[in-house]
């Protein structure tokens, strides 16, 4: 299929070409959206909280669409377009879609909550790094770059499993939300098999998307002369992380910001164990990571997480709208010094 679709679009003008990147990546952002729905509905019936699903279940949601870029990209020998879609993904997500978040509203947070999810977050952000970390020549290290091999994304899956366990005695441990009569009746009236062939269309929808995807950014980023990390760092990474973006801005519209902090928390952290986790375990030879990730992808997405922490430890209660055009220019920033690198680098 993948063969098909490269040289269909290879003999496509731009123009198509972009329109058929916009389409995949509505469709995939749907996809997760009512994958989300789904799963939500599905975990009110076991009698699951929502702070427990906002910590778990809606960030796997969130994250599928990075993951099945990701995994496939790196089944098709572009190990660059996997992991600078992860790593793109953590930097949009905190800093543009969390910042525009709270400047519609100021965000409520549990302090004691996100502080912990936090730690996590930016652990998760450096032992990326330290993964990809070319130990026996670390010299080299901003020429030729590292490897993040298939043995440490089986122990990120491992850690995955763990995070999820450690988030559900968290959030449990900070009492269920009550649901309102609304959701219950709709819980009530959905059906549990109904509800799981609607969460396997989703998943159907979201890896189609994805195979689709691929070939089409990978031509156009030989046709403008893009490195194909940088395209996967700002395109690929904001149009899969519109879920998160959907749900932050419905979730604050709704009343429910503490939601959405504790969604692109979540998100970020399994943008690492999750996504750059399955898609090196995925492959043999592991992700690899140029000397560009080491100049500048890892140190800005590392710098953006410390810029989030420190702002849940000064904002007391709530994270309120100064701090969201921090969270916004610092994103602005990493996004046009990426191209101006890039293009200096041609």
């Amino acid at each position: 299929m993948e063969q098909w679709i490269t040289e269909f679009a290879n003999g496509l003008p731009s123009l198509a070409l972009f329109a058929i990147i916009a389409v995949t990546l509505y469709t995939l952002g749907k996809g997760a959206d009512w994958l989300v729905d789904e799963a939500v509905i599905l975990s009110t019936r076991w009698g699951l909280g929502k702070a427990v699903i906002g910590a778990t279940i809606v960030s796997i949601g969130t994250t599928t669409p990075e993951a099945a870029v990701s995994v496939l990209s790196a089944l098709q020998g572009k190990p660059g377009l996997a992991l600078g879609n992860a790593v793109g993904s953590i930097i949009c997500d905190t800093g543009l879609i969390l910042g525009l978040a709270s400047l519609i509203a100021p965000l409520p947070l549990n302090r004691q909550l996100a502080s912990r999810l936090s730690n996590v977050q930016v652990g998760a952000g450096i032992l990326l790094v330290l993964g990809c970390f070319p130990w026996t020549s670390p010299a080299k290290v901003f020429t030729q770059g590292g490897t993040l091999p298939q043995l440490v994304g089986v122990v990120f899956v491992v850690l995955l499993a763990l995070y999820i366990y450690q988030s559900i005695r968290w959030a449990s441990a900070t009492g269920a939300n009550p649901e309102n009569g609304e959701e219950v009746e709709e819980v009530e009236e959905a059906s549990g098999i109904g509800t799981l062939l609607k969460l396997i269309g989703s998943i159907a929808i979201i890896v189609v998307s994805a195979q689709i995807l691929i070939p089409t950014v990978s031509i156009m980023a030989e046709r403008i002369g893009v490195p194909k990390h940088i395209i996967s760092a700002t395109l690929v990474a904001f149009g899969t992380s519109l879920p998160e973006l959907v749900t932050a801005i419905t979730a604050v519209r709704r009343g429910h910001g503490e939601l959405a902090v504790g969604n692109i928390i979540g998100a970020d952290i399994l943008n690492v164990l999750f996504v750059a986790g399955v898609s090196a375990s995925a492959t043999q030879g592991g992700l690899q990571a140029d000397g560009q990730f080491f100049q500048f992808l890892f140190p800005a997405m590392v710098f953006i997480l410390i810029v989030f922490r420190c702002g849940i430890f000064v904002s007391g209660d709530q994270l309120k709208r100064p701090f969201g055009v921090v969270l916004v220019a610092t994103w602005l920033l990493v996004t046009i010094l990426s191209y101006v690198l890039s293009i200096e680098m041609h």
